[in-house]
């Protein structure tokens, strides 16, 4: 009792025509889940933050705690 050769030719692109076009299914399914899951979430979590900021206001916060060495706190 032999075991059957195992066929050989033609085998890469055969596993190709099969694994191909799952990993490229996946990978865009992976890209889509970040890009909505990661990526969005985060953008709006910056433009939330940047509409109430007043950047001017937290200058003056850090001149009066000192940060600056070139600004004076304005009680001094």
């Amino acid at each position: 009792m032999s075991l059957p050769k195992p066929v050989m030719r033609g085998l890469l692109g055969k596993r190709l025509r099969f694994h191909l076009p799952i990993a490229f299914t996946l990978s865009l399914l992976a890209a889509a889940a970040f890009k909505y899951g990661v990526t969005e979430p985060r953008k709006q979590a910056y433009a939330d933050f940047y509409k109430s900021y007043d950047a001017v206001k937290e200058f003056n916060g850090m001149r009066e705690a000192g940060v600056f060495e070139s600004v004076r706190p304005s009680g001094q």
